[in-house]
């Protein structure tokens, strides 16, 4: 993880849960720190992903689990068609839009999470073809939401890479997220 989670927001499971989950959300939104909007839609990499396609991905994502949270999914056929296409923005899916939206969805998922008056509350996970569904703790959907982000997090730092160079840490420096360490530290 290339920021520290502050201590003082784990005084909780729930607070614990949010603050970690918001520690790997940062690394998706500053992967497009400084990027104009075409390197951004570039697909530098050997995979087809491109860093607005991991933006939208994750965002829609989140609010996807939302919507099953709250019992508000609706056809799981319909969640398929739109979760084929998360990784691909349409024209007006600009990078501060898909960031507005990310933003949005967080507080929205913060908000249910701390809502709640157990992270033991249950909800019905759909069945889809590499799930078979069933009743599920809202904890085990945040632990859930963090395992994605942060596996997101980390094609998001190839494909940076390779647009520019700059890993999560340089970004992390550059963007005040965190002050560079004194590495001097180490030579003691």
């Amino acid at each position: 993880m290339p920021v520290i989670v502050n201590p003082e927001a784990c005084q909780s499971e729930c607070g614990a849960l949010l603050a970690y989950l918001d520690a790997q959300r940062g690394g998706i939104r500053r992967s497009v720190h400084g990027l104009t909007e075409e390197q951004a839609r570039s697909v530098p990499s050997a995979s087809a992903l491109s860093l607005a396609g991991v933006l939208k991905h994750v965002a829609t994502g989140e609010r996807g689990w939302l919507r099953v949270l709250r019992g508000e999914a609706g056809d799981p056929r319909d969640q398929m068609s739109e979760w084929e296409h998360t990784f691909e923005p349409t024209e007006d899916e600009t990078v501060e839009a898909l960031l507005a939206l990310y933003d949005e969805v967080a507080r929205e998922t913060e908000e249910a999470v701390r809502a709640l008056p157990s992270l033991d509350e249950t909800f019905e996970a759909l069945r889809l073809p590499w799930d078979e569904g069933g009743t599920r703790t809202w904890r085990w959907a945040v632990l859930h939401l963090i395992e994605e982000v942060a596996r997101h997090a980390g094609h998001a730092d190839v494909i940076r890479e390779t647009i520019d160079g700059k890993g999560a840490f340089d970004l992390v420096f550059e963007t005040g997220a965190m002050p560079e360490p004194d590495w001097s530290v180490l030579e003691r």
